[in-house]
């Protein structure tokens, strides 16, 4: 049964693929279309600008799931699975004039190219402790997102804004909640996930639990995050050099 409903979804995007290989609405009203476009329906998740939030960062030269037209448009219009990446139902003509906006967004010149890589890695597993709370390279904590391929996810713009001021953005999944059990017990954590009927968390210790939502008297999430401001740890030449090296890094290529 899975076989031929996945059968089905792959001859369905075979039809459904426009027949040719390059953008053919590019003109600078298509891009404004375009634009409009992503503003409704994908700005919440990458930000305005592309430079990421809760969906990848969009403004970088070349997307690594869609290097070339058909590509993106593939991916616009039928969306990722196993992310949230969704499918888009537009015609035709707007998926490419989305699409055409969308490369429009990796031409702008971000702060990447300024700042000394080497000095920002010291920093990082130095002065500003990050791999207390994050994972480069398989070394570090757990409390906060994996950073090996942060570059690839996030532009320069919004890495520096988070440095900055890491509670003005928290879509990214980790936030922080306080829980009594009926026993009377009080743990305190970052959500991973949570349903209807129950919500796991990993504690400060690094431990990973799961509780029944029956199981508690309280349950409170924090609009803030962990993550503290750099902004007087840290002069603004580092903030620059910081930038830069996790701007760098993106992973296994």
């Amino acid at each position: 049964m899975f076989v031929w409903v996945t059968l089905v979804f792959l001859q369905q995007q075979i039809l459904d693929m426009p027949k040719v290989d390059r953008n053919p609405y590019t003109t600078s009203a298509d891009v404004e279309l375009g634009r409009k476009l992503y503003a409704g329906r994908c700005a919440g998740c990458h930000g305005p600008a592309g430079d990421g939030g809760k969906g990848a960062n969009l403004a970088t030269p070349v997307l690594s799931r869609a290097q070339d037209d058909l590509g993106l448009y593939r991916v616009i219009r039928f969306g990722l699975p196993e992310t949230e990446m969704p499918s888009h139902n537009m015609t035709e003509r707007e998926i490419w004039q989305m699409a055409a906006f969308v490369r429009t967004l990796g031409r702008t010149e971000g702060d990447n190219a300024s700042g000394d890589p080497v000095r920002g890695a010291s920093l990082v597993k130095g002065k500003g402790a990050c791999l207390s709370c994050h994972i480069i390279d398989g070394k570090g904590g757990q409390t906060g997102p994996a950073l090996s391929d942060i570059g690839q996810r996030r532009s320069p713009t919004y890495l520096r804004n988070k440095l900055l001021d890491p509670s003005a953005d928290l879509s990214s999944g980790f936030s922080m909640v306080s829980m009594m059990t009926r026993s009377g017990a009080n743990v305190r954590g970052i959500r991973l996930n949570e349903d209807t009927f129950s919500i796991q968390i990993r504690e400060m210790n690094g431990n990973i639990n799961s509780f029944w939502k029956s199981d508690l008297k309280e349950l409170s999430v924090d609009q803030r995050t962990v993550m503290p401001s750099f902004r007087e740890r840290f002069t603004p030449q580092e903030i620059t050099d910081v930038v830069r090296y996790l701007s760098g890094l993106r992973g296994q290529e």
